[in-house]
C-alpha cells in the first residue's frame, strides 16, 4: 500500500468565509475549508481526501494543511482523510487503497431545552436497535448530555450580579427574549433547543427514546419518535456521460458509471 494514515492525528476541518464583513463575520455560506493535521511522517507529501475523492495534495514536506473545495450540498456530514505518501507519489488518486465508508447513516435529534429544565439535569438518549421496541438498559450516548453545560444559560429569579445560575434572571448567554411561552427557538429566552447525532447506523428503521435526569438521578418518563428510517447515502458517480440526445423530446440520457 502506497499511503500511509498511521502517524496522523488531531485532523480539524474549519470553513473558510467568502468574505469578511465590517464585524469580522463572514458574508456568506463558505465554499471552501480549511483542513489541518498533525503527522509525525517526515520527508513525505500528504493527500486530503474527501468522502473518498482526491481533494488535493500538499507540495511541501513540512506542510500540515490544505484547502480543499467540500462538496456544496449542507445536508450530509462530509468525511475528511489525510494520509501520507511518497513526493513520487502525490499526484496519484489513491482513492482505491482506502478503506471503504461503512454503509450507515445518522439520525439527528432536536431536543427543545425550556428553562423549567432543573439545574445539573442530564439527558439520556436510547433506541430500538431497529427490533421496535426501545431498550431503556443502556443509552446510546457512552456519557449523559449536560443540559446546561454553562451555568449562564440558565435564568432565575434574581436580577443581574444579584444571583447565578438558577438563581439568576440576567441570563448573559441566554437565546433571544422572548418568556415563558412567548416564542420557541432564537426568539424565546424560556426555550432555545439542542441537538444530538447518533453513531452511524446500518440500513433499517428506528425509534428513539429520550429521558431527563435531574441532579438527583431522578429519571423522568420517556419522550419517544416515531419510527425514523434510515438510509446510507449512494455512493458517488466516477463518471457521468452523456448516452444520447432526442431534440424531438428534448430527452436527455445520461449513463452513469461507479468505475
Amino acid at each position: 500500500m502506497r499511503l500511509h494514515r498511521d502517524g496522523i492525528r488531531d485532523v480539524r476541518a474549519f470553513a473558510l468565509p467568502d468574505a469578511i464583513a465590517a464585524d469580522g463575520g463572514g458574508t456568506a455560506a463558505a465554499g471552501a475549508a480549511l483542513v489541518t493535521w498533525r503527522s509525525s511522517h517526515a520527508g513525505m507529501l500528504h493527500q486530503v481526501y474527501l468522502n473518498g475523492r482526491l481533494a488535493g495534495a500538499t507540495t511541501d514536506v513540512e506542510q500540515r494543511q490544505l484547502a480543499v473545495q467540500p462538496p456544496s450540498s449542507f445536508l450530509a456530514a462530509v468525511r475528511v482523510e489525510v494520509v501520507a505518501v511518497e513526493l513520487r507519489d502525490a499526484h496519484l488518486d489513491l482513492s482505491s487503497e482506502l478503506d471503504p465508508p461503512p454503509a450507515g447513516g445518522r439520525v439527528r435529534l432536536v431536543l427543545s431545552r425550556s428553562q423549567t429544565l432543573p439545574p445539573g439535569a442530564r439527558v439520556n438518549v436510547y433506541f430500538d436497535h431497529g427490533q421496535g421496541q426501545i431498550d431503556y438498559s443502556t443509552p446510546v450516548n457512552p456519557f449523559p448530555i449536560a443540559a446546561w453545560p454553562c451555568p449562564q444559560d440558565k435564568a432565575g429569579f434574581g436580577m443581574a450580579a444579584f444571583g447565578a445560575g438558577d438563581f439568576g434572571y440576567d441570563s448573559a448567554a441566554c437565546v433571544g427574549f422572548g418568556k415563558g411561552r412567548f416564542a420557541d427557538g432564537p426568539f424565546g429566552m424560556d426555550v432555545d433547543t439542542m441537538e444530538w447525532t447518533s453513531p452511524s447506523l446500518p440500513l433499517g428503521r428506528y425509534r428513539f427514546g429520550v429521558r431527563i435526569l435531574d441532579a438527583q438521578g431522578n429519571e423522568s418518563p420517556a419522550c419517544e419518535t416515531a419510527p425514523i428510517a434510515v438510509i446510507p447515502p449512494a455512493r458517488p458517480a466516477a463518471s457521468l456521460r452523456i448516452a444520447s440526445f432526442d431534440p424531438q423530446t428534448n430527452q436527455l440520457t445520461l449513463r452513469i458509471s461507479d468505475q
